[in-house]
């Protein structure tokens, strides 16, 4: 869907899942030293709604030039748009009040986005493993939770297994969605959504120029994470 090549970039951060929750976004960005114009910034989706400040959130990946992976809370909002489905209640609210810059934002954000100089691939939620990313369904890249070797799959927050454990690479997959107090350290796959929005941690991962992206808990070497300064919503 979106690839970087390589480049001049000092480094590549990529951010969990941020849920409106800009103050703890700016937190993480200051905690990783963050340098505008060297550092690549990546979001794995989920950037908007259940938070206190969206549209703070879409502001700063303007300002800073950053790439989102497309959630699927945002594209819950661009259906809406397009006519697919009804919002209420907060998403209604929220797409009510967005810009059409704000709009132009959320158009353009990718269903996954491959990264060759680390061997990564950022998807929200997840892959179908054993199934080329191309034909795995547009639903199971923004909701996956949990699969089965015989290919299927559910957003089931009690379902086993995860579907990292199954899913073999190369690329290393990167993703958020399911919101867990740790973050995922599978072999070929790793979860940096920690529930920043229902009270949790707001988690990104830190590679250099051309590092490779470390497997399994080799990878927690790489995160760092700034605490919630609040429950925003109930989890």
């Amino acid at each position: 869907m979106a690839s970087f090549e390589s480049g001049s970039t000092v480094r590549t951060i990529v951010v969990g899942d941020v849920h409106g929750c800009r103050a703890e976004l700016e937190s993480l960005l200051t905690a990783v030293r963050f340098a505008q114009g060297s550092d690549r910034l990546i979001f794995v989706g989920d950037v908007i709604a259940r938070g206190p400040d969206s549209h703070g959130v879409l502001a700063a990946i303007e300002r800073f030039g950053a790439t989102v992976v497309r959630g699927n809370h945002e594209d819950k909002i661009l259906s809406a748009r397009n006519g697919i489905v009804d919002l209420k209640g907060e998403h209604q609210r929220l797409a009510a009040t967005l810009s059409e810059a704000e709009w132009r934002i959320l158009e353009a954000m990718p269903l996954w986005l491959d990264v060759p100089e680390h061997g990564a691939r950022i998807v929200h939620a997840g892959v179908v493993p054993g199934r080329k990313i191309s034909s795995t369904p547009r639903d199971a890249l923004l909701r996956i939770r949990s699969a089965e070797a015989n290919g299927r799959w559910t957003d089931d927050k009690n379902a086993s297994p995860l579907w990292g454990e199954l899913y073999v690479g190369p690329p290393h997959v990167v993703f958020g969605h399911n919101a867990l107090t740790d973050p995922q350290l599978h072999d070929w796959a790793t979860g940096i959504d920690t529930g920043c929005v229902y009270g949790g941690r707001l988690t990104a991962i830190v590679l250099d120029a051309g590092e490779p992206m470390p497997r399994g808990r080799k990878a927690r070497t790489k995160l760092t994470s700034v605490k919630a300064r609040e429950r925003y919503f109930p989890g």
